[in-house]
């Protein structure tokens, strides 16, 4: 049977559960309004706040951003096909949906990755982060998660779209790249040798630089103090999560689609093997939400929620003395200290960090260059000097 003779897939894994197919396409539909309602309220939230314009929260942005984009590719489907009785899918629309789900997967592992080089910098490098890691990298980090993986899909899809195709049973809920492999009537070694190519050489090398940063950011929380040890944990925890809940949806796919496992209950195949694009996008933004504080604050004050919870600032007023009016200020630099109008040390501390950082920056690029030792203790004895001029 030749493609241009196939117009339809039939998908063989539904079964026949009578009424109560109407209970699980209402949960389903509400599940879908959750992902959608979250993960486009912390979009809007990221790109509304300027104060959320950093690296960490703009590679969630398109976190999230690929999240409605990988439910949106199943959801709706799937709704359709439980109040269905006939399940077949066209050939145009089978291939369609395979791109949207594999591009998913793929756009999400390269996030994953980039948020843990990300990490990495912040906490393994501080002083170095701001160079390192400025938004024209952050752009290209984040053009590149989706670029690359757009490439590997219709590279994947056109090795089994000109193929020559031995029936059109898909025994699976969604369509499935593998199982169309094994409908293929000629030998699919091309498709097989080109997936297994790129999954040892771009994923596990992915796999590699996350399983690297976390080791390296273990090693600095055990070694550190313990305020550095729980900001590490606080910052690092929603991600790691999110890789482990991940990786297990996959590992499942991945394993059902190479072995047999009809020993397990059908029924539990089914939902583990759409664990991946169901939970992971109600799991991320449920997580980072709850435990990222700078969000969900910010997401609270959005939604007006914490009006009444969080403090306002008091308004200074301006000072009268001896019949004259002084204005106060926010913070006053005094003997090479900044002092805040609250006496905290944080406008101090960020004063010094940007010191340093910057003296490190030309200290960096000096020595690109080879410069002596000499010439090089003696710009960074000036330059203290002037900074604290």
């Amino acid at each position: 049977m030749n493609l241009s003779q196939v117009s339809y897939f039939t998908l063989g894994a539904y079964i026949d559960i009578g009424l109560l197919k109407y209970a699980i396409f209402i949960f389903l539909v509400s599940v879908y309004i959750i992902i959608l309602s979250s993960n486009v309220l912390l979009i809007v939230v990221i790109c509304v706040n300027r104060s959320l314009h950093e690296p960490m929260y703009m590679f969630l942005c398109s976190l999230f951003v690929n999240e409605l984009y990988g439910s949106t590719s199943l959801f709706p489907f799937l709704l359709v096909q439980i109040l269905s009785d006939l399940h077949i899918i066209s050939v145009p629309l089978c291939f369609l949906q395979i791109f949207c789900i594999y591009m998913y997967v793929n756009v999400e592992f390269y996030n994953l990755a980039a948020m843990s080089y990300d990490r990495y910098l912040a906490i393994c490098h501080p002083l170095h982060y701001n160079t390192r890691m400025q938004m024209n990298t952050v752009i290209r980090l984040v053009v590149l998660s989706w670029f690359l993986p757009l490439l590997n899909v219709i590279v994947m899809i056109s090795l089994n779209a000109s193929s020559r195709l031995c029936g059109n049973v898909i025994d699976r809920v969604v369509c499935v790249n593998h199982y169309i492999t094994k409908l293929v009537c000629s030998d699919a070694a091309a498709s097989n040798i080109y997936g297994l190519v790129y999954s040892f050489t771009v994923l596990f090398g992915l796999a590699a630089l996350i399983v690297y940063t976390y080791i390296r950011i273990l090693k600095v929380c055990f070694s550190g103090s313990k305020q550095t040890r729980q900001k590490a944990v606080s910052t690092c925890t929603p991600h790691l999560a999110s890789l482990l809940n991940f990786s297990f949806g996959c590992f499942f796919e991945i394993l059902q689609s190479r072995f047999d496992m009809s020993s397990i209950p059908r029924v539990l195949r089914i939902i583990l093997s759409l664990y991946f694009i169901t939970c992971q996008p109600l799991f991320n933004p449920v997580v980072y939400g709850l435990k990222l504080r700078k969000i969900r604050l910010t997401s609270r004050a959005t939604c007006g929620v914490n009006q009444g919870l969080q403090e306002q600032p008091t308004p200074l007023w301006p000072i009268t003395t001896l019949n004259s009016s002084m204005s106060p200020m926010e913070s006053i630099k005094f003997l090479g200290s900044t002092i805040s109008q609250d006496l905290m040390w944080e406008p101090n501390t960020v004063t010094i960090i940007k010191k340093v950082q910057q003296r490190m920056y030309f200290l960096c690029q000096f020595r690109k260059l080879n410069l002596p030792k000499e010439l090089l203790t003696h710009f960074s004895t000036s330059y203290s000097s002037i900074c604290l001029v």
